[in-house]
């Protein structure tokens, strides 16, 4: 197992604890909410992430958009320097065909729509503290549940495809250094 990162981000809304390594995939998921918990194991199932996460929050939205924030920035953190940058994954789960198309090079762009607001919302934002760039498309179904679980799994997939260590640097302005004083 490599390195694991730990991100903590606490509010007056939310508690969030999240734990975070490139591993084989085992997930052990607590926010309180069944489906939600369901959806991140999925994600890291299929990213290739091991994760523990622990979060409590006082709303669904503030709790889950706080999870997408803390994630995403551990995600980031994990993302090799000479990642193949980019993924590309199409999944169908039953009614539902989700395509996702990522770019994980550290510029933040999400372009959806998932049918469930606070799941596009949850998308937006775990896009934009990861640091990546992802489109996903909705090709066919109806079924909210199926459309949400084949978005993360292909999310999960295109993610893995992305952090793959090629040993070099996918960019034509080789590494970037950035610092803040």
């Amino acid at each position: 197992m490599s390195t694991v990162t730990t991100v903590v981000r606490e509010t007056k809304e939310t508690q969030i604890t999240v734990e975070l390594a490139r591993g084989t995939g085992v997930a052990r998921v607590d926010t309180g909410l069944k489906f939600f918990d369901h959806m991140l194991a999925t994600f890291a199932r299929y990213a290739g992430l091991d994760l523990t996460l622990h979060a409590r929050g006082d709303l669904r939205h503030h709790l889950m958009e706080d999870v997408a924030i803390t994630l995403g920035t551990a995600v980031q953190r994990v993302i090799p320097a000479t990642a193949a940058r980019y993924g590309e994954r199409t999944l169908p789960m039953d009614d539902a065909l989700v395509q996702a198309c990522l770019d994980a090079g550290g510029r933040f762009y999400y372009r959806g729509p998932l049918k469930n607001r606070l799941y596009e919302h949850w998308m937006r934002s775990f896009c934009e503290h990861a640091r990546i760039t992802l489109h996903l498309r909705v090709l066919r179904g109806k079924d909210s549940h199926h459309l949400t679980e084949a978005a993360f799994k292909a999310l999960g997939l295109a993610l893995r495809d992305a952090m793959v260590d090629s040993g070099v640097v996918f960019s034509m302005k080789g590494s970037v250094s950035l610092e803040v004083k």
